[in-house]
C-alpha cells in the first residue's frame, strides 16, 4: 500500500509539469498582453515606457526562458507577483487574508462547492437507487426526464432564470453577492439567515447539474450490479430485498460515484466561472475570470496549477476508495 502511494505520487511530478507548460504556453497564445491595460488606455505612453513595462514583468524574453523563471519559484512554492497595479503576491491573493475569513475567496468558494457536494450526493444516490429498483416505472420515467432536462439546461441560463423569477418578480431571494448592506448592523441570526438567503441560490445552481449527472451514474451502476449473480444468489438465500439492495449490491454500486468524487475535489478550491460571475460571488471563479480578462499571467498560472494539483489528488483519492471498497482491486 505505502509503495503503491509513493509511485503514484511520483508519478504525478512528470504529469503535473507537462501540464504546466501546456497551460503556460496556451496562456501566452492568447491576444493580448498584460501590459495592455497600462498603455491601450493612455494615448501619452511612449514606447519607451512599454519596453520598460514589459521588462519589468519579463514579457521581453523568449517564453521557454520565463517559463524557466517560473518553474523556478514554483520549486520554492512561490507563484511570484502578479501583474494587477497593486502588485501582490498570487499567494497573497488566492488566501486573500487582508479580508475576514467568511470574505475570503478560498473560503467562499471552498464552501459553496462543499454544501453543493454534499447536496447532490445525498440526493442523488437515493434517487439512482430507487430508479434503477423500479425501473420502467412511473417514478422512474419522471426522474429520467427530470435528468435529461437538467443534462439540456446551461447553468448560467438556470441563474439568470432563477434571479430574475425569486429576485426579482418576487423578491424573496437576493441576487448577487454575499451579504446585503446593512449586513453588519444585523444579529447573529440575522447575520445567518442574511448568508442563508444569499447562498441558495448560488448553491442550487452549482448542484442542479451534478444532481442530474450523479443520479443517472448511480441508476447505471445499480442496474447493473444487481443483475449479477452473487445479487441472484442473495435473493434465492431469501434476504429481504432491502438487505440485497443496500448490504450487497450497493458498496459495488458506489464505484462510480467514488471516481466522480475524486474529479469533484478540484471544484472544491477552483469554483465556477460561471456562477461566481453571474451572482457577483468574490470566490475563486471570479478570481480566474478577472485574471484571464486582464492577461495577469502569474494569478491565472497560480490557479491552474492549484487545480491541476488537486484534479492529481483526487484521481489518487478515488483510486484509494476503490481498494477501500472493493477487496478484489486490493488484491490486485
Amino acid at each position: 500500500m505505502i509503495t503503491y502511494l509513493i509511485k503514484r505520487l511520483l508519478e504525478m511530478i512528470p504529469t503535473l509539469f507537462g501540464i504546466t507548460l501546456l497551460s503556460f504556453f496556451i496562456i501566452h497564445l492568447a491576444p493580448g498582453k498584460p501590459t495592455d491595460i497600462f498603455t491601450e488606455l493612455n494615448p501619452k505612453i511612449t514606447p519607451e515606457a512599454r519596453e520598460r513595462l514589459e521588462k519589468l514583468y519579463s514579457l521581453d524574453k523568449p517564453i521557454l526562458v520565463q517559463y524557466g523563471m517560473w518553474l523556478k519559484k514554483i520549486v520554492r512554492l512561490d507563484f511570484g507577483a502578479s501583474f494587477s497595479s497593486d502588485r501582490r503576491s498570487v499567494m497573497e491573493k488566492i488566501w486573500d487574508n487582508r479580508k475576514p475569513l467568511l470574505e475570503r475567496r478560498l473560503f467562499v468558494t471552498f464552501m459553496i462547492n462543499l454544501l453543493s457536494m454534499i447536496i447532490i450526493f445525498l440526493i442523488a444516490i437515493p434517487i439512482g437507487i430507487s430508479s434503477a429498483t423500479h425501473q420502467h416505472s412511473l417514478y422512474d420515467k419522471i426522474t429520467t426526464t427530470t435528468v435529461f432536462i437538467g443534462f439540456a439546461m446551461p447553468s448560467f441560463w438556470l441563474a439568470l432564470l432563477l434571479m430574475m423569477f425569486f429576485g426579482v418578480y418576487l423578491d424573496w431571494l437576493p441576487v448577487s453577492q454575499l451579504k446585503s448592506m446593512n449586513y453588519d448592523s444585523l444579529t447573529l441570526s440575522g447575520k445567518i439567515w442574511d448568508l442563508a438567503k444569499h447562498l441558495i441560490l448560488p448553491i442550487f445552481v452549482s448542484a442542479f447539474g451534478g444532481l442530474a449527472a450523479d443520479s443517472r451514474y448511480m441508476r447505471s451502476s445499480m442496474l447493473e450490479v444487481i443483475r449479477q449473480d452473487y445479487v441472484t444468489v442473495a435473493r434465492a438465500k431469501g434476504l429481504p430485498e432491502r438487505a440485497v439492495i443496500y448490504k450487497h449490491a450497493l458498496r459495488n454500486a458506489l464505484l462510480p460515484i467514488i471516481t466522480l468524487l475524486g474529479l469533484s475535489v478540484p471544484g472544491l478550491i477552483g469554483g465556477s466561472v460561471i456562477f461566481e460571475n453571474i451572482f457577483g460571488i468574490p470566490g475563486m471563479g471570479q478570481l480566474f475570470y478577472m485574471s484571464v480578462m486582464t492577461r495577469d499571467y502569474p494569478t491565472v498560472m497560480g490557479v491552474l496549477t492549484i487545480g491541476a494539483m488537486l484534479t492529481l489528488l483526487g484521481n489518487l483519492m478515488a483510486d484509494l476508495g476503490y481498494m477501500l471498497a472493493d477487496p478484489r482491486i486490493r488484491a490486485k
